[in-house]
């Protein structure tokens, strides 16, 4: 997926989760953060960052925050980002041979999933999760409690039970990284049912990105280590 009109700024403050203080050209700016995560370890003072830049004039701020640069890497923070780069992705994905139809924001119980898919016989429902925290190489979702999350999960273990293949796919919004694994400190809970439902059938995938200032793609597979919870369930 490609962004127009982005510009370099310098990562402020974030006084809450939903705007941050830049600066551009030497003059300080409001911008929208289009993620509410926490992303502290990537939105430092003084952080090279890319925001892009809209002058459409019903919004409250001009621009939003895209990209950041931490240890030299580029991470996408865009969380709207992973949707749009899963779904041009999907058809040369390989996770089918044939795709006869792909259906965003699909209803299935109680929640609504990202895509639902069809092809070569089969039926498919997939929850994509974007993930920006990043420790040594190692990548972790989530960054703060998502019970919507947890509930996605273990939706999507309701599906197997009706017939249908689910997987979870985890977008690191980043290149270059050791592997992924639920984060059990931030949420021990959602850790847990990610445990559960690999070993019901749901499928766990994760993949990197090729990430530039303006643009993110799917890119490569990375290792999925999903550890036994402490206590048996």
């Amino acid at each position: 997926m490609q962004y127009d009109s982005v510009i370099p700024a310098v990562f402020l403050d974030r006084p809450n989760r939903f705007i941050a203080n830049i600066e551009i050209d030497g003059l300080r700016r409001v911008a929208h953060v289009k993620n509410t995560g926490r992303c502290r370890e990537i939105l430092t003072p003084g952080a090279r960052i890319w925001v892009r830049e809209n002058d459409d004039p019903r919004r409250k701020t001009r621009f939003d925050v895209i990209t950041a640069e931490k240890n030299g890497r580029l991470i996408n923070i865009d969380a709207s980002a992973p949707n749009a780069a899963v779904k041009e992705w999907l058809p040369e994905s390989g996770l089918f041979r044939q795709i006869a139809l792909i259906r965003p924001e699909t209803t299935f119980g109680r929640s609504r999933f990202d895509f639902y898919i069809e092809g070569d016989g089969r039926k498919m429902f997939m929850e994509v999760k974007g993930a920006t925290l990043e420790e040594r190489n190692v990548v972790r979702f989530p960054d703060a409690p998502t019970e919507r999350g947890l509930k996605h999960i273990r939706e999507l273990e309701a599906c197997l039970e009706r017939g249908f293949e689910a997987c979870v796919l985890f977008v690191i919004q980043m290149k270059d990284v050791d592997h992924f694994e639920p984060n059990r400190i931030t949420h021990k809970a959602f850790g847990d049912a990610l445990y559960r439902a690999d070993c019901a059938g749901v499928q766990v995938l994760a993949r990197d990105c090729r990430v530039t200032p303006d643009s993110m793609e799917i890119a490569d597979p990375v290792p999925v280590r999903l550890p036994a919870p402490a206590e048996p369930f």
